[in-house]
């Protein structure tokens, strides 16, 4: 196989285990709570953090060094909260909702560029955007008859795993993407090591099978992902993160028995065709200097 088949496939099957790791934190957070379901979760990826950190060629000294410690550490304790947000927006809104949601997460980044970034958005990405969100009305359909409030927490989810890319751009610009991933893991474990114990739950046998299965999904799904950016483009990439989309929607349907109603299947088919333009948009306009792109999906 070739570099570039090898990146693809790490990269399909990156998004492929991170659905899987969308539906087992939903049946424990169903079952659980969010928090100490993450706390679990997080205690694994930190470990995860600190045995790449110890692998890297600065040694895990060179990694811990960081030029903007503070920002790497707000990133963390952003994402590990945006990932309670998640857990607890799958059992009580479920898979499909979320993930619709969650589909315009490049649109609301490139908002939030232009301020905070000082970035340009001409008016092709500004049409992208606008359309995009004509998709989230769509999928929100605030005008029936029994408007859904719940609809708010993975808007909030979306908002704010927007804003921790925002951070990881800043971020990018003083220190290397392995400082970046050793502060996402062991700050964010740091943090909701914190607040996690009050939550601490009984676990059953059966759920320790899934739990460990979660951390497992979330190791192998950071390791491939990695690879797969070491292969390709970050542009070939982060499109993949709507195969996810796709995936954990018919997980919703078929296994957790939610539904998906046309307004959602339309609105989601805009989102993700503004997202992908979005991004392809970006790309292009910066292959002189290639910008830090997100990869898909949460630790």
């Amino acid at each position: 196989m070739t570099p570039r088949s090898i990146g693809l496939l790490c990269a399909l099957s990156a998004v492929t285990i991170f659905s899987m790791q969308d539906g087992i934190s939903k049946h424990l957070g169903t079952a659980y709570p969010p928090i100490f379901v993450t706390m679990i979760r997080y205690w694994a990826f930190a470990g995860f953090a600190l045995f790449l950190a110890g692998r890297s060629p600065v040694g895990l000294k060179g990694v811990v060094t960081a030029n903007r410690p503070w920002l790497q550490i707000a990133r963390g304790v952003l994402l590990v909260t945006q990932i309670v947000v998640s857990i607890f927006s799958f059992a009580r809104v479920g898979l499909a909702p979320t993930h619709t949601i969650f589909a315009a997460t490049p649109l609301v980044v490139a908002c939030l560029s232009v301020p905070f970034l000082g970035e340009r958005v001409g008016w092709r990405r500004w049409a992208a955007i606008g359309i995009g969100f004509i998709g989230i009305l769509l999928i929100i359909n605030p005008l029936q008859a029994t408007f859904d409030t719940k609809i708010i927490i993975p808007i909030v989810g979306t908002l704010m795993f927007a804003v921790y890319s925002i951070m990881t751009r800043l971020a990018s610009r003083t220190d290397t993407p392995d400082t970046a991933f050793f502060y996402t893991g062991v700050a964010g474990a740091l943090a909701i090591t914190f607040v996690g114990p009050f939550y601490w739950t009984q676990i059953t046998l059966a759920d320790w099978f899934w739990m460990i299965a979660l951390c497992i999904t979330g190791m192998s799904g950071h390791y491939l992902l990695i690879r797969a950016y070491d292969l390709l483009d970050a542009v070939v990439v982060q499109p993949m993160s709507y195969i996810q989309t796709v995936i954990v929607c018919l997980m919703g349907v078929f296994l957790f028995g939610e539904v998906m109603t046309v307004n959602m299947i339309t609105g989601c088919t805009i989102v993700i065709a503004a997202g992908i333009f979005t991004i392809w948009r970006e790309a292009r306009l910066a292959r002189a200097a290639p910008a830090a792109i997100d990869p898909p999906g949460t630790p």
